[in-house]
């Protein structure tokens, strides 16, 4: 197999979820670059239908996918929706979450439920609903690849001094739900390996928006071994290892994504 060979995507077909967010639009376009089919996923439609028409015009088969996470018809649905229309699913990224912030003390019942519910709950209806359809795609000669996004914050604590103000901290329920669904990968991968279908982990470590307080920035950049935060098409490598051939024989790992944060 040539190089290019093993980050190649053609031919096969996938479905992300959060694909008009910060990071989801640096990874939709990834797998779209090596060759798939891509169901962009995501509850704002006007803004799937704007990245659609940006990813088209640059010559990538996409699609957009309206539907909510929460919503468990609305999975089933959206993902039918794709896997009827394809023939099959190789690359299933969940990637959605609410981005949010809040102090320590101010998280309340509520807000872990949706976490939970996001992250967690939303991968295992995903998954389930998607099994047909990565089974066609490895009948097919397919390696399929479930990809949960998580975070540093689900392997480490967010430091509070890097924030100038407790209610513009990290929630304690975000990295919460992102440890969870770092558990439910290493779950999903030993009870689908036997089929040959495989479910690992990213996570990125600090990928602050542009309008991000400088100070924060500078802040996390100097906790960081490589010295600055990541930039979002750094991630491209890394969801294509893990989506594509090349992770053949890797399943059930957190691809850690972050310059050495969680490390030191």
């Amino acid at each position: 197999m040539s190089v290019e060979k093993y980050f190649s995507l053609e031919g096969r077909v996938a479905l992300i979820t959060g694909a008009s967010g910060y990071l989801g639009e640096a990874m939709s376009e990834a797998l779209a670059e090596a060759g798939a089919m891509v169901y962009l996923g995501g509850r704002d439609i006007a803004r799937l239908e704007a990245l659609e028409k940006r990813f088209i015009s640059a010559g990538y088969r996409v699609k957009a996918l309206a539907f909510d996470l929460r919503d468990e018809g609305k999975i089933e649905d959206a993902v039918h929706e794709a896997g009827e229309e394809a023939g099959r699913l190789d690359v299933l990224v969940h990637n959605a979450h609410r981005p949010r912030s809040g102090a320590f003390h101010a998280s309340e019942r509520a807000d872990f439920i949706e976490g939970i519910e996001l992250s967690v709950v939303s991968a295992h209806r995903l998954l389930h609903a998607a099994l047909p359809y990565l089974r066609q795609a490895r009948a097919r000669g397919g390696s399929p690849s479930v990809i949960h996004i998580a975070s540093m914050y689900g392997i480490v604590s967010p430091n509070p001094l890097n924030y100038d103000a407790p209610e513009l901290q990290n929630p304690s329920f975000y990295g919460a739900s992102k440890a969870a669904l770092l558990q439910f990968t290493r779950h999903a991968a030993v009870h689908l390996a036997k089929e040959s279908i495989r479910v690992n982990a990213l996570s990125p470590g600090a990928f602050p928006r542009p309008e991000a307080p400088k100070a924060l920035v500078d802040r996390l950049s100097s906790q960081i071994p490589l010295g600055r935060v990541g930039s979002p098409d750094e991630l491209k490598s890394a969801i294509l290892f893990l989506a594509s051939p090349s992770s053949s024989y890797l399943t059930g790992a957190n691809l850690v994504v972050d310059g050495g944060y969680t490390i030191v």
